[in-house]
């Protein structure tokens, strides 16, 4: 545990200290603002709007997501001190945890400066605040889960750019599914479905104010597939 709390606040740290972290930070609420500008006013209803905002926000959060993540085990590989933290007696378990808390921990810094636009709807017409609160809980677990994509990706590989590329094809085949599964025939329609990372859980449930615990656990679920896969990779590499 204190492993993963050093490895953690070093990361983290990295985020806040540097100004590429704030940079992203910046980009991603310039693009949220510039995105609802684009879709969201021209709902007339502020529920609409803040549907809106909510669905082009998701796609920001995807992006900034792998990101934030794609680098995180790959730079340390690449740098030569993987190599450190490898020989070290800190487990697997504690480096790919840490390090995707500190990445959660960042876009969850992103999402709550970005709640003033949900305010500002809020203020011009009859917008719930627990619609806004279910609404960000998807945002943050939809970012949750391509982090933890991310993290996975950054274990196959030390070069960061292929890294990158898998964590974003990853991402883009799990948003697809949906649309895959309407060529098939049941049961396998239903399956792939349900696999959806944005159609069926974000954009049916969370977008709209809906709060499912299928959809929660579909989430919570893929996020511990992904960090499994990414501990086990590094276990692999270890023994190579």
């Amino acid at each position: 545990m204190r492993a993963m709390f050093t490895i953690f606040r070093r990361e983290f740290g990295a985020y806040t200290r540097s100004i590429l972290g704030w940079v992203v930070a910046g980009v991603a609420l310039l693009a949220m603002g510039i995105a609802f500008q684009a879709f969201g006013f021209k709902s007339a209803l502020a529920s609409e709007m803040l549907q809106q905002f909510f669905w082009s926000s998701s796609g920001v959060v995807m992006i900034i997501s792998v990101i934030l993540s794609f680098r995180v085990i790959a730079e340390e590989r690449q740098s030569g001190s993987m190599m450190l933290l490898s020989t070290s007696p800190v487990r697997e378990s504690a480096i790919v945890v840490g390090k995707y808390l500190a990445t959660l921990a960042f876009l969850t810094v992103i999402l709550v400066l970005s709640s003033y636009i949900p305010l500002l709807i809020k203020g011009q017409g009859k917008v719930t605040g627990a619609q806004i609160f279910v609404g960000y809980l998807g945002l943050w677990l939809l970012g949750a889960t391509c982090l933890a994509i991310g993290v996975f990706a950054s274990s196959l590989t030390r070069e960061m750019v292929i890294a990158a590329v898998v964590a974003a094809i990853t991402v883009g085949a799990l948003v697809m599914l949906y649309k895959l599964a309407q060529t098939l025939d049941p049961p396998l329609r239903g399956v792939f479905s349900e696999l959806d990372l944005w159609w069926i859980h974000f954009q049916n449930g969370f977008m709209r104010g809906v709060f499912n615990l299928k959809d929660l656990f579909y989430y919570l679920g893929m996020i511990y597939f992904f960090l499994l896969l990414a501990v086990k990779t590094l276990e692999a590499k270890r023994w190579q």
